[in-house]
């Protein structure tokens, strides 16, 4: 073989290992911090369920986090988030969005939604602007907090926000994941005790990370955040075919 022969060769390889990572499918995440992951993961008990979703993904699919703490869908697109996604976001990859939580702390208004207004129009310009760089938008409503009453009964927490994730998925024709509901299950499959090991309760002294204790049914531990994963995974395997063959 000449050294011309050589060169072509080389080229054609050049652009099939160009063509091959310019097609890898990129899962984009963004939600808040039921989502994101944490800082310190090998000492911290908190995950959020984005955070293992990589353990259940195919080999060669990139799960690109982008949920952090504290955030709304406002302060998400406030703070140039979404931007950012969008500036690497390509044909065949997926969003998944869920917000919920924080969009309805009307104390803090660079966070606060009205559900039926922004929180909506928000949702909206996820799933336009997603679909416009050829990528498959997925909503998810927020996982349920761990609040059962003195009856042993979980209540809702989220008031009218899922209601508008389901009806935006509804009239946009878009894949959507009812994670309030199978947490919810989830919840109560594990009963009022036992769910505490889905989130974060430790006495004082009991866990180093949090020494003066912790109590908290919001945020998840690494078991609550894998049966959420779980959840998601299953579902999106069930009713979403564009995304199947992409996880396990």
């Amino acid at each position: 073989m000449n050294m011309k022969q050589l060169l072509k060769l080389h080229l054609i390889m050049l652009l099939l290992i160009t063509s091959s990572c310019m097609a890898q499918t990129t899962i984009y995440m963004i939600g808040d911090s039921t989502m994101a992951n944490k800082k310190n993961p090998e000492t911290n008990p908190e995950h959020g369920w984005g955070q293992v979703l990589p353990n259940y993904v195919a080999d060669g699919v990139t799960v690109d986090n982008r949920a952090v703490n504290g955030r709304s869908s406002r302060s998400f697109i406030g703070e140039g988030r979404w931007d950012s996604v969008l500036e690497t976001l390509k044909a065949g990859d997926f969003v998944f969005i869920q917000f919920g939580h924080n969009d309805q702390k009307f104390k803090s208004p660079d966070r606060y939604t009205n559900p039926h207004v922004t929180y909506r129009h928000n949702l909206i310009k996820f799933v336009e602007e997603t679909r416009a760089k050829g990528a498959t938008p997925i909503l998810f409503s927020s996982i349920v907090r761990r609040n059962f009453n003195e009856y042993g009964t979980l209540v809702d927490t989220h008031g009218e926000y899922p209601l508008e994730v389901r009806l935006v998925a509804m009239e946009y024709d878009v894949p959507f994941i009812d994670l309030q509901y199978f947490t919810e299950h989830l919840e109560e499959s594990y009963g009022v005790e036992n769910s505490k090991k889905l989130h974060l309760h430790f006495e004082p002294g009991e866990h180093p990370y949090y020494k003066e204790g912790k109590h908290d049914d919001t945020h998840l531990s690494k078991l609550g955040a894998n049966e959420v994963a779980k959840l998601a995974v299953s579902e999106l395997k069930r009713n979403v075919s564009s995304v199947e063959k992409y996880l396990k």
